[in-house]
């Protein structure tokens, strides 16, 4: 029985481009028991909800396996590599180049407090 989907779920055309850079079941483990589609629709629900990872609903995967994916491809640069792709596609169906030819530094972006340089601090003898 399928699922009802929930707002942050991945289209069949976004699937579809992030799909071809998900890392391959690992050689000599076990075998995938979820699909990695779901895996990735449950990791999309904690990030547009905020929720805690042991409150994702029980209609997607278990938390603790979207966690371990989480985890594995943020330190394995599989994030990196998707958020380059889609940016990639966006520019390129926008029309421009895939590379920006400039950036903006903008020195208002933070505020700083008071005054600039060094404090010394005294403290006075009894």
């Amino acid at each position: 029985m399928a699922r009802m989907p929930y707002s942050s779920d991945l289209t069949d055309e976004q699937w579809e481009l992030i799909e071809p850079h998900i890392p391959p079941e690992r050689w000599g483990g076990r075998t995938r028991s979820m699909e990695m589609r779901e895996v990735v629709n449950g990791i999309l629900y904690l990030v547009r909800t905020g929720c805690a990872w042991r409150a994702i609903p029980h209609d997607l995967p278990n938390w603790s396996t979207c966690r371990h994916y989480y985890d594995r491809f943020r330190t394995d640069g599989t994030w990196d590599l998707v958020h380059a792709k889609l940016r990639d596609e966006v520019r390129r169906r926008a029309g421009r180049p895939l590379q920006p030819s400039a950036g903006v530094v903008d020195s208002q972006s933070v505020k700083s407090g008071g005054k600039g340089g060094t404090r010394v601090l005294t403290l006075a003898r009894k």
